[in-house]
């Protein structure tokens, strides 16, 4: 089997999708059944994709040189199953693999940049009519999909994320790595990790912990790390004044290396989105030990079971209550840790990637190409 992944969402400081595309080049270089697993990026094959997350940046070909690596992309597509696992196929393949994780920028196009609705206006469908198959992250999704594009059920196939072994129960070495880099006590401050913007609903996270006895606030401040997003002018201000308050940190993007401390050392991790494809972040804090508040919305409930609390985040008092309640209960804290420690086993990135060669097997079956055993 040939594959070709596209990797365009490698960057120095990944998002989920940066991630998920990072999973499957070391996944699919692990496996026996992948006769030859090429890379695109910015419209060239490239050797050695790891390098994209250290900061390299390779040059789109010019004059000349764009068609000799237009020619060589184009071979390497028609040899190959191509999968685009950002949303969209390259624009040289004919057709592929897509992995479509949300259909937020469709549904809550106010919430996105302009320019990023256009880019999905002019390219999702297209890339959906060309894919031989269409991964998603989360059964909700692949349902959405089908009823949206009205596509067939059996070329949609949901194969849920995975969380990685590094995230786990806070240790002493990683309380203490807590302490020296932001001057947080382990165990005493709730987390939300996220990118500020819209559908993330953190408006609505800090009046529910405004809402806190002062005692209990005072007790547990409210940490935000995550990039600062878009369409966030409202949002910074209501971080501002709370942070003025004395009772929020807000970090910023918080590299790969010390976020599993970070998530280790919460009592609480909140996620009121109310709107994701999967829900990479709850699954990690869950793996990490940490009871976690999310929005009974989309994708979340199908990723989290019964191991979460669910909220209307909307409802801010029913949200602060739902904080109060597990930060005043430590009995209640452990079963939820016990819980979400359970459920967050259930999710491998290995088994993410068994699935997604699976649906490559589907999709040059429904090529007519001949597999191999």
């Amino acid at each position: 089997m040939d594959i070709v992944l596209s990797v365009d969402a490698l960057t120095p400081n990944p998002g989920g999708i940066g991630r998920y595309t990072w999973e499957l080049c070391k996944g699919l270089a692990r496996r026996a059944d992948i006769d030859s697993l090429r890379y695109a990026a910015r419209g060239r094959l490239i050797d050695d994709p790891e390098a994209l997350l250290r900061g390299a940046r390779p040059a789109r070909p010019r004059g000349p040189f764009r068609l000799v690596a237009e020619r060589k992309l184009r071979q390497a597509f028609r040899a190959s199953l191509v999968h685009g696992p950002n949303y969209f196929l390259p624009p040289l393949a004919v057709t592929g693999v897509i992995t479509v994780h949300d259909l937020s920028v469709l549904r809550f196009p106010e919430t996105h940049p302009a320019e990023r609705v256009k880019i999905f206006e002019k390219q999702l469908i297209p890339s959906i009519e060309r894919s031989l198959q269409i991964i998603t992250d989360a059964e909700a999704i692949r349902r959405e999909l089908i009823d949206t594009f009205s596509l067939a059920p059996d070329k949609v196939t949901a194969i849920p994320l995975g969380v990685e072994q590094r995230f786990r129960p806070a240790t002493p070495e990683l309380a203490a790595k807590v302490r020296e880099q932001w001057g947080l006590t382990a165990g005493a401050y709730g987390l939300c990790v996220t990118t500020l913007e819209p559908r993330k609903r953190i408006p609505e996270l800090i009046r529910a912990w405004r809402n806190l006895p002062g005692e209990l606030r005072a007790r547990f401040p409210l940490v935000l790390a995550g990039g600062s997003g878009w369409r966030n002018e409202s949002i910074l201000e209501e971080v501002e004044r709370a942070a003025a308050e004395g009772w929020l940190l807000n970090l910023g993007f918080v590299d790969d290396a010390r976020l599993p401390g970070l998530y280790a050392g919460a009592a609480l991790f909140a996620y009121p989105s109310i709107y994701e494809g999967f829900g990479l972040p709850p699954l990690e804090a869950m793996a990490s030990g940490v009871p976690v508040i999310v929005a009974r919305e989309s994708s979340l409930p199908e990723v989290c079971g019964d191991a979460a609390r669910y909220v209307c985040p909307d409802d801010v008092d029913e949200f602060a209550e739902a904080i109060r309640e597990i930060l005043g209960d430590a009995a209640l804290r452990a079963g939820m840790v016990e819980r979400g420690l359970a459920r967050a086993r259930e999710f491998t990135w290995e088994r993410c990637t068994e699935a997604t060669v699976d649906v490559y097997r589907a999709a040059l079956a429904a090529s007519g190409a001949t597999i191999p055993d």
